[in-house]
């Protein structure tokens, strides 16, 4: 017989196991499910990128190794360099003749990524101008013109009075009175030079008198030879030039006379014939160009003409045999020009047909510099294409 309560209780002890077994095997499984990931960390902020070095470029007319005028300017562009360390990246383009090609010149410096850009001579202005309308993300700087843009700013320095220093030196030393230039183009920069060394030459010797040859380039050392030359046979025992090369004062030393460099220190040139050079420094004009480029404070302006007040013009390398008494009279000069209180162009001041171009006591302001077209009394000839 069979025992139902029994099996009853089999059965419902077997059923509680079960369900028992299964409860256990659902907790199992659910504390070996993975644990929720955790949450990404916060990603770095990514480190400012480094700012781009200002790339800018120095066209010039002439070689570097001319020993006068790009080499002065080459010169400034490798004190820029060191100056601003790895701020800037510097580049020159050589030997570029005015024109055409300076136009193509300045286009493709502008593809290389330039954005300061020095055109350093007088007849880079036109194409210079057309470059920069182009191109009114760039900045241009013209030596020497006269024409500017929003983007494009003129400056200068003030040769005349390194000529000026010059010719106090050349009309003391002349034993002929007669003096020589080999002059470049006839634009008012140059006629004011030839008018300015000839009036330092009147403040020593009165009695002097200055011949001119023009070679119509600014830097070809056979034609200045040449007129150099020509000017020693025509009498001139000293010479000054607005060239470019040595070539003046390497003939002066060849044919026994004397002369001066022009532009940068030419005494190893011909340091027999050496009288002194009228040096030209253009670091702190560069200088503060390239700082205003790089701290936003650039702006075109009133031409940028600097002097012996500015640390631009210097008379350096005095010969040794110049009398004490007219290197006494040069540094009064010198000293006169850097505190400003010193005039060059003062009248009563007649131009060499005996007319009158400033009056007593009148000082000559920078417009009426910027105009000189005629020759001052002692000059001989007349300036090419003058009236």
């Amino acid at each position: 017989m069979i025992d139902w309560n029994k099996r009853s209780a089999l059965r419902l002890a077997a059923l509680s196991a079960a369900a028992l077994t299964l409860a256990a095997c659902g907790k199992k499984e659910e504390a070996a499910a993975p644990a929720a990931a955790p949450a990404p960390a916060p990603a770095a902020a990514a480190a400012p990128a480094a700012a781009e070095p200002l790339k800018a470029a120095w066209i010039y007319v002439g070689p570097v190794g001319d020993g006068g005028w790009s080499f002065a300017h080459d010169n400034a562009r490798k004190a820029v360099q060191k100056e601003f360390g790895d701020k800037i990246v510097t580049s020159f383009v050589e030997n570029v003749p005015e024109g055409a090609d300076t136009e193509r010149v300045a286009r493709d410096l502008v593809a290389q990524g330039n954005k300061l850009i020095f055109g350093t001579s007088f007849g880079f202005m036109e194409p210079m101008l057309k470059v920069a309308a182009d191109n009114p993300d760039v900045k241009f700087e013209h030596a020497t013109g006269y024409k500017s843009l929003p983007n494009l700013r003129t400056y200068d320095s003030r040769t005349y009075e390194g000529a000026y220093m010059a010719g106090v030196i050349a009309g003391a030393m002349t034993k002929s009175n007669v003096l020589g230039v080999v002059a470049t183009v006839p634009i008012p920069e140059v006629v004011r030079n030839v008018n300015s060394f000839t009036l330092g030459a009147q403040l020593t010797n009165p009695n002097i008198k200055t011949k001119v040859v023009w070679i119509n380039e600014w830097h070809n050392p056979p034609k200045e030879t040449e007129a150099a030359t020509s000017l020693i046979n025509g009498g001139a025992d000293v010479l000054f030039q607005n060239t470019d090369s040595p070539s003046v004062l390497k003939t002066a030393e060849s044919m026994g006379k004397r002369a001066f460099g022009w532009d940068s220190d030419m005494t190893a040139y011909g340091p027999k014939a050496h009288l002194g050079s009228a040096i030209i420094n253009w670091e702190p004009y560069y200088k503060k160009s390239v700082s205003e480029v790089l701290d936003g404070t650039w702006k075109t302006g009133p031409n940028q003409w600097w002097g012996v007040k500015e640390g631009a013009i210097d008379l350096v390398s005095v010969a040794d045999d110049v009398p004490a008494e007219t290197k006494a009279k040069l540094d009064g000069v010198k000293a006169g020009l850097k505190a400003g209180t010193y005039h060059i162009w003062k009248g009563p001041l007649l131009d060499n047909d005996g007319k009158e171009v400033l009056a007593a006591d009148q000082v000559a302001d920078d417009k009426f510099l910027g105009g000189v077209n005629f020759f001052v009394k002692g000059v001989e000839g007349k300036v090419p294409g003058a009236k």
